[in-house]
């Protein structure tokens, strides 16, 4: 037997046969076409169609917290009253200085100077930084300044 398209079956024991429902009891699916008894599932059209869908596994995963939560990034923020005890005065300080202080996480995200507390060091120089509207009084008071 030569070896064509029309020849060609399939391995054996992989290929089953169709379910056939509905055809009686011989069939080996007869009397309620292995549908069980009473409830939705067991009349026709008898299914929840966003069930099938996948749609309850969706809502399922998706996180049930509520509200919005911004994607811009907060500034780190530093008291001035954290920098007397980490610089002397006549520093120059930016990200890199604040963070080898370990005043704040990282060095690339936004950092500002806050005016809590009293700032005691003279002629200190922000470079990089921000600064509340009172830090830059405190700061300028004692000879520093804000760039």
């Amino acid at each position: 037997m030569s070896l064509s398209l029309s020849t060609i079956r399939p391995a054996r024991g992989s290929a089953r046969n169709k379910k056939r429902i509905g055809r009686g009891n011989a069939s080996g699916h007869g009397s309620y076409s292995t549908r069980g008894i009473k409830g939705q599932r067991s009349r026709s059209g008898g299914r929840n169609k966003l069930r099938r869908l996948g749609f309850k596994q969706i809502l399922a995963a998706t996180p049930k917290n509520r509200g919005f939560k911004s994607a811009k990034t907060k500034n780190q923020v530093v008291n001035l009253k954290d920098l007397n005890d980490n610089f002397s005065a006549g520093a120059k300080i930016n990200a890199a200085s604040l963070f080898k202080a370990g005043l704040v996480q990282t060095v690339q995200e936004k950092i500002k100077i806050l005016g809590q507390g009293e700032l005691t060091l003279k002629n200190l120089e922000f470079e990089g930084v921000k600064a509340s509207d009172s830090a830059k009084l405190q700061i300028e008071k004692m000879g520093g300044k804000v760039i």
